[in-house]
């Protein structure tokens, strides 16, 4: 595979400015630049997959569906651009996968589906032409733990529609693609509360609360990672004193029983 061409010197300042107010949490100044390179250089590789992360990230902080419908449908068309210069690159596909899995949530349930299927593909060539990259473990762990509790209507639809369930939606390896994500990025935000979240699911108190309790630890810098530190704060006290409760009880248990209370010897009168 030969090498790409050198960007030329005005599309490298611009490339370092993107990044630089990226770096800052500026993501919409960074988006903006990123479409300036596009304009410069319209199959600029890497300015169209990060395009496709910004939008979604951008559009994620609207409550208007119309506005996060908007940036969605752009991220999804910044990806399909990155999709058509390099089909199998890590990059375009996690950008691909994103961006569906965030239309999907704004989809009716047969479209909802359908999109699920649809980024199937993109979301395990992202992990394995990327796996240095967080994010993509932890887009494949949010897409195998949603697959893997369908529903008996959505399994159905699936099957009759959409040509079967998709391969690969599995409780057990998306925790463990959470916790890998966890591991590579311990002071995401995002990715404690994602493993928290689906620890308490499946009834890993104590996980759960390890990982709540990790991101005590971490102070919150955006907007963004303010809401998420309030979100996993919120979470921590219910599952504490469940935990609480389940120890006094199986202290309870395990305590050896009392011996028993011997019974009062019995006096006997001789005659009168």
């Amino acid at each position: 595979m030969t090498a790409p061409p050198a960007d030329p010197p005005a599309v490298r300042v611009k490339l370092f400015q993107a990044a630089s107010l990226a770096n800052q949490f500026k993501d919409s100044e960074a988006l903006a630049v990123y479409q300036e390179i596009l304009n410069l250089a319209p199959t600029h590789y890497l300015s169209l997959w990060q395009a496709a992360v910004l939008s979604v990230r951008i559009g994620n902080r609207y409550s208007d569906e119309t506005r996060k419908a908007a940036y969605f449908d752009a991220a999804r068309q910044y990806a399909d651009r990155a999709l058509l210069l390099r089909p199998e690159g890590g990059e375009s596909n996690y950008a691909a996968a994103l961006a569906l899995f965030s239309q999907a949530t704004l989809y009716s349930a047969g479209a909802r589906l359908a999109a699920f299927r649809d980024l199937r593909s993109h979301v395990y060539l992202a992990t394995e032409r990327r796996p240095d990259l967080p994010e993509t473990w932890q887009l494949l762990g949010r897409w195998q733990y949603r697959v893997a509790h369908y529903n008996l209507l959505e399994r159905l639809y699936s099957k009759l529609v959409l040509g079967g369930v998709p391969e690969g939606g599995d409780s057990r390896d998306a925790m463990e693609n959470l916790e890998k994500a966890h591991k590579m990025a311990p002071q995401n935000l995002q990715f404690c509360y994602d493993l928290a979240r689906m620890c308490q699911y499946q009834g890993r108190r104590r996980r759960a609360i390890e990982v709540l309790l990790e991101a005590e630890k971490i102070s919150p810098i955006t907007s963004d990672e303010l809401v998420i530190s309030r979100l996993c704060r919120k979470m921590l006290p219910p599952l504490a004193r469940a935990d609480a409760r389940h120890q006094r009880r199986a202290a309870s248990e395990a305590a050896p029983a009392p011996p028993p209370t011997p019974a009062p010897a019995s006096s006997s009168r001789e005659g009168d």
